[in-house]
């Protein structure tokens, strides 16, 4: 069975054109081309047909800066700069002067390009800065996007965009005043897995939707500096639902093309586990949709690593698993009378993807696919969530 690839490698068949493109290029000849002998010497070619879209020059792409450099922007946003057509890197916003200064050499931003958070508004004067990438704890998204957009920068948000629905709007108020982009990085919605489940979906390859299931979990280290905010309620504005929960929620709505109209849930920590003093751990919901389509959820920061898919339609079953990860991804469809078939895709580098998304969004003036509206609508949902479980009761979900 073919092996599932790296998002950051080439598709073997990919590997085999391209060298076969290389020996051409260096002994073939237009002769050749006709039956006569190549000559055993390095030789210009014609351009060949591009097999994917040509990468804008470095002077027509969107620079970016980064806001925030912690785990997941060193180890997976700036790398994927080197992936993408029509985004660059130009500066990085740190409180770390020395981390700042070194990631910097490492990505060729230039030292004019490094700024902390106590001049970050001197963003403004950097005409470079087109985009501003905030990856910062969840409680202070709002404040610096703001400010972003105040600089006069576009602003790519990490999800959740904000910790509370009114910080949301805040948000998307600011934007539309300042006459600004607002996209939030639901780097799911830019996946090629993702991206083929919905096109399957809205085809009618399922037939009707009856339910649709997603976990996505995974243990809270509090060891690591990266998962010491996401306990602090003050910082993450929630616990596993605000962190990894979001991707079950966001799913269940650009899977089924619909809103939540109401919700039950529960939640559950143990008293004696101190990592859920201030967060929690355990959380259960479902949704109805206006259709009756049933969404059943669950999230939590105990419970084995899981970023999994199903979704039942009266005419076929599609599950996903993993489905959100940031490497691997799988996608199986059954059918009535067939085997479980395993569909392979290739897999693209999805915040390159992303990245390269708002700046095309910037290049020629539109709408993101997901927009400060799209962070909005998560948010109403997992505040409703958290009412549902706090009451008891059947919560409706609010509207923008």
């Amino acid at each position: 069975m073919p092996q599932p690839m790296s998002s950051f490698s080439m598709p073997r068949r990919g590997l085999i054109r391209g060298t076969g493109a290389g020996l051409i290029a260096a002994s073939g000849s237009a002769a050749a081309q006709q039956g006569d002998p190549a000559p055993v010497r390095a030789i210009g070619r014609p351009m060949p047909k591009l097999e994917r879209e040509a990468p804008l020059s470095p002077e027509e792409r969107v620079g970016f800066a980064v806001v925030g450099l912690g785990k997941f922007a060193l180890n997976q946003i700036l790398p994927s700069f080197a992936f993408c057509r029509q985004a660059k890197l130009v500066s990085l916003v740190s409180g770390d002067a020395a981390k700042a200064r070194e990631v910097a050499r490492q990505y060729g931003v230039p030292e004019s390009g490094i700024h902390d958070y106590a001049n970050y508004d001197r963003i403004a004067d950097d005409p470079a800065i087109q985009v501003v990438y905030v990856i910062l704890p969840n409680a202070l998204h709002a404040e610096y996007t703001q400010r972003a957009f105040r600089a006069g920068k576009h602003v790519l948000c990490e999800k959740p965009m904000a910790v509370s629905s009114a910080e949301a709007r805040e948000m998307i108020a600011a934007g539309r005043a300042a006459g600004r982009k607002l996209m939030v990085a639901y780097r799911a919605q830019y996946e090629t897995f993702n991206r083929k489940a919905i096109e399957m979906i809205r085809e009618g390859e399922l037939g009707k939707l009856r339910l649709i299931t997603s976990d996505h979990g995974r243990p809270a280290k509090p060891e690591e500096p990266a998962d010491q905010w996401r306990l602090q309620r003050a910082l993450a504005g929630g616990g596993s639902l605000f962190d990894v929960g979001i991707y079950a929620v966001n799913a269940m709505r650009y899977l089924s093309g619909e809103e939540p109209e109401e919700v039950m849930a529960m939640t559950q920590s143990d008293p004696d586990d101190p990592r859920f003093r201030e967060v929690e751990d355990r959380t259960t919901w479902q949704f109805r949709m206006p259709s009756g389509l049933l969404c059943n959820g669950s999230t939590s920061y105990s419970y084995f690593e899981t970023k999994r898919l199903s979704v039942l339609g009266t005419d076929a079953a599609l599950r996903m698993d993993p489905a959100t990860d940031y490497d691997l991804r799988r996608m199986w469809v059954s059918r009535e009378g067939e085997r479980e078939a395993e569909l392979l895709l290739p897999m693209n580098n999805q915040f390159a993807a992303g990245l390269d998304h708002m700046a095309e969004c910037v290049r020629e003036n539109r709408d993101p696919r997901t927009p400060g509206e799209e962070g909005l609508r998560d948010m109403l949902a997992m505040e409703a969530i958290y009412e549902a479980a706090r009451t008891g009761r059947t919560v409706r979900v609010g509207t923008p």
